[in-house]
Order: structure tokens, then sequence, then C-alpha cells
């Protein structure tokens, strides 16, 4: 009898366990797919649905995607230069609960500090297929490296596009050496090397922890980058999982490589620009294509930027649109990359969702990359870890039903150009912002201002007075209202920062074995396989 009873207890548990797996496979089926595109160096006058009277034709998968979908015009990013952008994206955090408030380097021996979580990691754990395209900057060391932070498969450059020599360089100002050129010289790793070169050693193409090709080609990356990107989507689809898939471009960072030789043609102002930013339009339509295919009712796609122009490479250099900071560069200073001025960090930013996120519509919320990972994760019904405080909100109702509420208070830390790397030297409240120190960008033609502490702050009214040049009287009552409000919230941010538990602290520490390389016997860490 009991033997019986065993029996009909294992054929239910045969007859349950299909059922089970049927359910999950329905369960993974319902969860949407997430396409996350970051532009590097973009400005928000680059998107041309952005500049309704502007007669170019540059973005026209993007301008098509804003048609069908929702542009939003004050998205930001949270700081103005890469490794801090990227990391608060990630984590939904400021870089300085982050721990990640400055760049790191080509033999910097960590990254995003590992006590950090990244919505991947919880996308991952939560049964999506997660993969990478395009420029990590985080850490190329293990266990910083992509595929310990999330992702099941990588393909792309572990740091910035300028961060190494290449054998047809790509345009530059001033233009780095071809690899060649540094065939006799030891290694090394100072920009200081030739001109543009951040370094003797051959930019490295990664496939998950591996180097494919040193130094990579950097006029065929773009196509590199779509196949990677297309072939993830299939995988994805063949394993019958939910994905997320962040692409983070080379476009539009410097050196400028766009699908013609480097002739004199390119070499004209905007020429090499408008070229590069056509060909990253045309990445992210077939991305579009691809996903439209069979996913078109269940994938977001949210493109957006890490930092504004790098003014710097004048006509390498993209568009901040009307946010062009005219209180800085009257005084001969840079106002988009490494500042705080709107050039800086308001980006280009549209979402995509048919049949869930409305039509040709605009929102001026207030918002920020840091709520990529709260909403992402709200929309896959994920719940991010309660160990810890974020600073991301969840924009789903900014998305998916119209609302026009984003941000009270959004803080800009400094990351680059003056000051204490992560400092909160500029604060939004409403349509005011607020600065507490300003200046030391470099701006084409070499001017850099002066740094400047402000106490009390500049304030300027965003809404009557775009291109932040000329503040509001400080002994006025309004002005007064406002500064004791943004006063008060900076002070309660950094309080809670203060006594946040859960604060990271990133090692920068470098060596020079640290820098990816692929046969140290070669000159530049040459593959042996492309001699």
């Amino acid at each position: 009898m009991a033997a019986s009873s065993t029996q009909c207890v294992l054929f239910v548990l045969l007859l349950l366990t299909p059922s089970r797996h049927a359910a999950r496979e329905r369960e993974l089926s319902a969860k949407p797919n997430f396409i996350i595109v970051l532009a590097d160096d973009i400005g928000w006058g680059d998107l041309d649905a952005n500049r309704p009277d502007s007669k170019t034709n540059n973005t026209p998968h993007l301008n098509l995607m804003a048609e069908q979908g929702l542009r939003l015009t004050d998205f930001h990013s949270p700081a103005s230069t890469c490794s801090p952008s990227r990391a608060a994206v990630l984590t939904g955090r400021y870089g300085l609960r982050n721990g990640v408030t400055h760049n790191f380097a080509v033999d910097s021996v960590a990254g995003l500090p590992l006590s950090e979580v990244t919505f991947p990691q919880l996308l991952q754990g939560a049964g999506y297929f997660t993969a990478m395209i395009g420029k990590w900057h985080l850490g190329h060391k293990e266990p910083y490296e992509p595929t310990r932070r999330g992702f099941h498969y990588y393909f792309g450059v572990p740091y910035s596009n300028d961060m190494g020599c290449t054998d047809l360089p790509g345009l530059d100002l001033p233009p780095c050496l071809p690899c060649d050129s540094f065939r006799n010289q030891p290694i090394r790793l100072k920009r200081s090397v030739s001109g543009g070169c951040y370094s003797t050693v051959g930019l490295p193409l990664m496939e998950n922890s591996s180097i494919v090709q040193q130094p990579l080609d950097l006029w065929t990356l773009t196509e590199q980058y779509k196949s990677a990107a297309l072939r993830a989507i299939r995988t994805a689809r063949e394993r019958g999982q939910p994905y997320l898939l962040y692409i983070a471009t080379a476009h539009m960072h410097v050196p400028l490589a766009p699908p013609s030789s480097p002739d004199v043609s390119l070499q004209a102002k905007d020429g090499a620009y408008a070229a590069s930013l056509r060909e990253l339009d045309r990445l992210i339509g077939a991305v579009k294509t691809s996903s439209d295919d069979t996913d078109k009712d269940n994938t977001l796609i949210w493109f957006t930027g890490d930092n504004g122009p790098w003014e710097q490479k004048c006509q390498y250099a993209g568009s901040a649109g009307p946010f062009t900071g005219k209180w800085q560069t009257s005084r001969g200073g840079g106002s988009a990359k490494r500042t705080t001025w709107e050039g800086g960090h308001r980006m280009p930013t549209v979402a995509y969702w048919p049949g869930k996120i409305p039509e040709n519509t605009s929102s001026s919320a207030l918002l920020s990359g840091m709520d990529i990972f709260p909403t992402v994760l709200s929309l896959a019904g994920v719940t991010p870890p309660s160990d810890r405080r974020y600073d991301g909100i969840d924009a789903s109702n900014v998305l998916l039903h119209g609302e026009q509420s984003g941000h009270e208070f959004l803080f800009h830390p400094n990351s680059g150009a003056a000051g204490q790397f992560g400092d909160l030297q500029a604060a939004r409240s409403g349509k005011h912002k607020a600065f507490y120190l300003t200046g030391a960008s470099e701006a084409c033609g070499g001017g850099t201002g002066t740094q400047q502490l402000h106490d009390p702050p500049l304030i300027f009214d965003l809404e009557g007075d775009e291109a932040e040049e000329t503040p509001l009287e400080a002994e006025t009552p309004a002005y007064r209202a406002v500064a004791e409000r943004i006063a008060r919230r900076r002070e309660e941010l950094l309080w809670d920062i203060a006594t946040d538990p859960s604060v990271s602290t990133a090692d920068y520490s470098t060596d020079d074995s640290a820098a990816p390389c692929c046969d140290s016997t070669q000159p530049v860490c040459r593959c042996r396989a492309l001699n």
C-alpha cells in the first residue's frame, strides 16, 4: 500500500512538472524586452526632431521613433563624463553613492565597485537574456568586466575609442598617429604620447573576456556592432527568453570614423560629424527593424546619451541646440561635456513602445538617466534590493500614461571641469537652476574660462533663459525663495549620502600591466593573427 501511494505521488508530480515549466515559460514570454541605447558625446541639438526648423536630415530613424513614440525634452545624463554617467545609469544612484566620480583609464586595475548592483544583474536573475554591445568604461579586468556585472554576452571596446591607437586613425583634433608609428617605442599610457593619442597600446575589441582584435578597425566598428546586436536579439528569441540589449555606441565620441575614407570632403565643417551621425542613426534603425519584426508590441526602445558634445574638438563636436551656456562661453570657457551647463547633460531622448507609449507625444518632465534603473525594473516586475538608497525614480507613468511630473529636484555633479569630483555643483528645482561652482572646461580654440565659487549661487530661469546667459538678481525675494529651497534640498541630499550605509568607494589605482594586451611581445600589443 505504501509503495502504491508513493507511485501515485510520483505520478502526480510528473503531471505537475510540465505545467510548472509551461507556467514559467508563459511568465517569461509576457515580460517586456528592453533595448537601451546610450550614445556617446551627443548633443541635444543633434536630434533633428528636437529642432523642427532645422533643414538637416541626419537622424531620420530617430525622427521616426519620435513620431511613433515619446520625445523627452528635459532628460539629463547623470554626469557630464563617461564613467560616472554610465555607473549612475546602471545603478540608479549618484556617483557619490556608487563611488564612480570620474573616468577609469586604460591601466585602471578596478572599476564599478563590486558592492554595487546593476539592473542587468537583476534582470538576469529574473530570467532575462542580457547582452551588451559597445563601450563599457567601468572596469575591464576581472571581476569588473561586463560579463561579471550582469551580461551574458559582451562585444565592444572596454573604454573610449580614443584611448588607444589604430592602424587607420579616425578623425580627431589633434589627430592620433597610426599604431605603426609606435612600432619601436615602449608601451606608454599617457595622452601626451603623440597629439590626440591617449596611449601606444592598440585599441582592443573584446568579445566576452577575450580580445578578438587589437588594434581594432574603427572604420568597420559600427557594422560589427550592428551584427552583434542583431545576433543578440536572435539568440534571445531562440532561447525563448525576454531580453535586455544595452548598446553603448562609439558615436559621437572622437575619433569619428564615418563609412567613407577620411578624405578632404569629410574634413569640411560638419561633414565628418554629420556623416557619423547618419551612421549612428542607421545603426539604431537596423536594431529597431529587427525588434519590430517579431517583438514590436513587447519591446521598449529607449535612446539617450551619456553627456553632451566635446566642444574642445571643434568641427568634430555636436550641437547642444539652444543650451549654449552663454554665461560661461562669454567668459571664454566651454559649456558642454565636462560641465554642469545644460549643454553638458541635457540629452536628446526618445522612448518607443508601440501600443504602450502614445505616438507623437512629448514630455517636459524633469528626468535623469538614473531613472532607467527603477523604470525598467518596474516594467519587468523586478524588485530592487532594499539594502540601499536610490536616486532614480520610476518614470513608467511618464512613458505610458502621459504624466508630466518627474524629479522635484535634480542635482548635477561635477565630473571633470572644476572642483572636487562628485561635488554637487549645480541643482534644478522646477524651472530654476542654481550653480555653486562654474568654469574650467576647454572650449574650441583652447579657452577655459576661470573657475569660480558662487556664494550665493548663480540662479537661472531656464523657462525664459535656456541659454543660461543672465542670472537672477540676488537681492530679489523671488531669488531668495529659490536659493533657500535648493540649498535646503542640497543639504538634505548630502546628509542622506553621508548617512547611507550602502555608499561605495571606487578604486582608481592604476598599473601598466592592467592595460588590455593581446600579445605584449608585439608592438602596440598587436594580435599575432592580425600581423
